[in-house]
């Protein structure tokens, strides 16, 4: 018998051991590491008094460096020179962020696979199709041919490195630990692919395919009416009637139409129709201090750790605050003692697919200019985690990489079109680092543009402040189009489809010092194609927030940095506004059961706020989705064909009420669009019932909504859930976990004045209280002025940590 207890106990021993030791499926890391005192969470936890005041010794630094930290633990850096600055941001940085850094460039290389196994293949080889490896390297190229450049990169890198040695396995940041491996050294390489992701991030999605679907399905005359060249509504970034000062360049002819001959495919990334970054600047006539104001407010997708990392950089030429991706040299968003400034994404059509015709199954040559032209053939190797590495043979035309082969299963169901060439701005070299480092040390408006000669992608709408000038500039490499050109897929044998050349940087919109005082961006459309000569999409942000914004700004005349905290969380939505009371007009309540009522009292009463706590928003967003559903689905199922606009659906409500398209086709009645309307309330009251019983709290909009922000890696349990109001159409545009990523408010005049915040903390340690402290205060609208010191020695007691680095002898 004890012979037999004692089988069991072994077995069940191990067991225990085989169970903490596995992964459960991809998402939850084995338990065994995780809760190993020798290597596990413990080890990482930190305690209060962990984070002391230390004396360095940096390999590679020149001279002295001294960091402060305040009580946000924001690390404030003066250096004596450019070398050493990076060179501690490098190492400041890598030791916060270290493990987010270098896997935001695994993701971007296609080399997840090397750390997670072959779950992640497909994906990988995805990101070398799209060119990713590839396009990075030939930026480094160009970083590298400038002096400047390289030296800033090559301390920086020197500065992350200096921090991976002197770590042991037993202080790897707990991610490595989970997923069991060891940091690489870090090269400029790993920054060129950063800011690749970033471009990916912002302009790497098409609806090129799904609109050639619908082109043939339905015909020119149906696509202009439906997917016209400009909204119905609008408010571009520069004011309506403002004058060009260039004479433009001749505008390419549009060639004859031409629709791609393939099978019906859909696209990996469909353009998302709402954005979601602010941005604004008003003159000093409207503030209480007499100097401009300027508010920055890029929304992006959260995460743990966050997105940003704040730091001041103190060196002879430079002061500067405010953040930046990890695992980039400078600061991307923040101001100096002259200037202020912040970016949101310009939107416009920089990615387009041409249909490639090979010469034979070989894939060799391809047709183009009427004559046989070589494939370029680029051999990708992608490592995979425990099992021999897959080469992978990426080919490419003049226009770019082909993504998918016809014999080929493209990514995921969903996918980019197969047998054609991807032509991408991402992929045109220019020295976006150098950009920003200019920006960093301009002192006007004049040295703030011509440090902008240098940025390509993303294109970015580029707010400034000074103390006496307020500007926005849409900057960025757009392609000198013909009207229209890339709506569809185009023709990649036909020269006349190629991209002929560049709009100079003086033609991109921009306006200074407008006569209505202000400046702003809601990634609506930058210009009106009344005012503007050059072709940049037709595909922008819906206008309601910008519409908001403007509205917003156009009754200030005293405002505070307060008034732009407020500004920032507005959860006012005018498309409700616009399209409501019609929708409720037309409610037959006669029959109406408890819940229909109770929910069409709710939307009677309501002023269009998305707060947390109110149960209309939950109500109206559930029946704006069923009824644009049932408007749309008979005749472009998403799978396949591009839904029109929400603008075009607005515009039939308000003003086309016969049209065709509330008809259900699927059905042998006739549907009136009173007939979508209250079908369409009748399903999104039994969808909220259905979902949490009769009306209570869980309808409260906070709840429906179900924000969070998850861990990068989605790792359970390190991130967190969010009850707070705001949606896509509102300023505070908080919609699941797409929303404000840092918050910035900056008072120009003989001392600048700054306030922020972002939703996470400074460290990217689960384990430091750093890691979330700014979340609360972040979904509460709080934001923390930022301590902007002028030397070294300025304000010590705000800084409770410091760290003197010293170089090796």
């Amino acid at each position: 018998m004890k012979w037999l207890k004692a089988a069991l106990a072994t077995f069940l021993a191990v067991l225990v051991v085989y169970g903490l030791n596995r992964n459960y499926g991809t998402e939850v890391p084995a338990l065994g590491p995780f809760l190993s005192p020798y290597e596990g969470f413990w080890l990482n936890s930190e305690r209060n008094g962990d984070f002391t005041s230390e004396e360095l010794t940096i390999e590679g630094l020149r001279q002295p460096v001294q960091i402060r930290f305040d009580s946000l633990r924001v690390p404030h850096i003066f250096a004596q020179n450019d070398h050493d600055l990076y060179l501690a941001q490098g190492y400041v940085t890598a030791k916060d962020r270290l493990w987010q850094m270098e896997f935001m460039t695994h993701a971007a290389a296609g080399r997840l696979s090397e750390i997670i196994g072959d779950q992640t293949l497909a994906l990988d080889q995805y990101q070398r199709r799209m060119g990713m490896m590839k396009s990075a390297k030939e930026s480094l190229q160009k970083f590298s041919s400038d002096p400047a450049s390289k030296a800033l990169l090559d301390a920086y890198a020197a500065g992350v490195n200096a921090y991976i040695k002197q770590l042991s396995p037993r202080e790897y940041p707990l991610e490595y630990k989970l997923l069991k491996y060891a940091p690489e050294a870090w090269t400029p390489l790993k920054t060129a692919l950063l800011l690749k992701r970033l471009a990916y991030d912002m302009t790497g999605f098409s609806d090129d395919l799904r609109m050639t679907n619908n082109l043939r399905k339905y015909g020119n005359s149906v696509m202009q009416d439906l997917f016209p060249d400009y909204p119905f509504r609008e408010e571009p970034i520069i004011p309506v009637g403002t004058p060009q000062s260039f004479k433009p360049l001749p505008i390419p002819a549009t060639p004859a139409e031409f629709v791609a001959g393939l099978a019906s495919h859909t696209l990996e990334r469909q353009k998302p129709e709402n954005l979601g970054s602010n941005n604004w600047a008003v003159t000093g006539t409207r503030t209480a201090n007499g100097y401009p104001l300027l508010a920055s407010d890029p929304h992006l997708n959260l995460t743990l750790p966050s997105i940003w990392h704040a730091v001041q950089l103190h060196a002879p030429g430079v002061n500067v605050y405010g953040v930046i991706i990890p695992g980039a040299p400078g600061v991307g968003i923040g101001f100096n003692e002259h200037i202020a400034w912040g970016m949101t994404n310009v939107g416009s059509d920089v990615l387009d697919w041409y249909e490639v015709k090979f010469k034979d199954a070989s894939r060799r040559e391809y047709w183009h200019d009427n004559q046989w032209k070589p494939i370029k053939r680029v051999l990708e190797e992608i490592k995979i985690k425990g099992k021999a590495s897959k080469i992978d043979t990426v080919l490419y035309t003049h226009h770019g990489p082909v993504a998918y082969l016809p014999n080929e299963e493209p990514y995921r169901k969903a996918t980019t079109p197969i047998g054609h060439a991807l032509r991408w701005t991402a992929h045109d070299t220019q020295n976006e680092l150098m950009a920003l480092h200019s920006v960093n040390r301009a002192t006007n408006y004049h040295a703030f543009k011509k440090a902008l000669t240098t940025w390509a992608a993303p294109a970015f709408n580029f707010v400034y402040a000074d103390s006496q000038n307020i500007a926005i500039i849409s900057n960025g490499l757009f392609p000198n189009k013909w009207k229209g050109q890339g709506q569809y897929l185009l023709d990649g044998s036909n020269p006349t489809h190629d991209w002929q050349g560049w709009i100079p940087m003086d033609h991109v919109p921009q306006v200074m010092n407008p006569a209505r005082g202000f400046v702003s961006s809601a990634n609506q459309s930058p210009v009106s194609p009344k005012d503007y000569p050059y072709y940049l999409g037709s595909s922008f942000a819906g206008y309601e927030r910008g519409a908001r914004i403007n509205q917003r700004l156009s009754a200030m005349t005293k405002a505070v940095p307060d008034s732009f905290k407020l500004l920032q969380m507005d959860n006012f939505n005018v498309h409700a506004q616009n399209v409501l009371p019609t929708l409720l007009a037309q409610l037959d309540t006669k029959a109406f059961t408890s819940a229909q009522r109770q929910a069409y009292q709710a939307l009677s009463t309501w002023k269009y706020q998305y707060v947390a706590e109110a149960v209309a928003p939950s109500v109206f967003e559930e029946w704006w989705q069923a009824l644009s559903r049932n408007t749309w689905r008979d005749e472009f199922p998403v799978e396949n064909f591009k839904v029109p606009a929400r603008d075009r659906t607005v515009q039939m409500l308000l003003q086309e009420p016969n049209a065709q398209w509330f008809d259900n086709i699927e059905t042998p009645q006739k549907e009136t669009m009173q007939d979508v309307i209250q079908v369409s309330f009748t399903q999104a009251v039994d969808s909220l019932t259905k979902d949490y019983g009769t009306v209570n709290d869980q309808w409260q909009w906070g709840h429906h909504k179900n924000s969070s922000i998850g861990h990068m890696a989605r790792l359970p349990g390190f991130g967190t859930k969010l009850f707070a109001g705001g949606s896509a159409n509102s300023i505070n545009a908080l919609n699941g976990s797409h929303g404000p990523s840092w918050r910035m408010v900056v008072e120009m005049g003989p001392e600048v004045k700054a306030y922020g915040v972002y939703p996470g903390g400074q460290s990217g340690n689960p384990g430091s209280k750093f890691y979330d402290n700014l979340v609360e205060d972040w979904r509460l609208g709080k934001l923390h002025e930022l301590l902007f010191l002028t030397f070294a020695e300025d304000r010590k007691e705000q800084t409770n940590v410091v760290w003197v680095m010293k170089g090796k002898k």
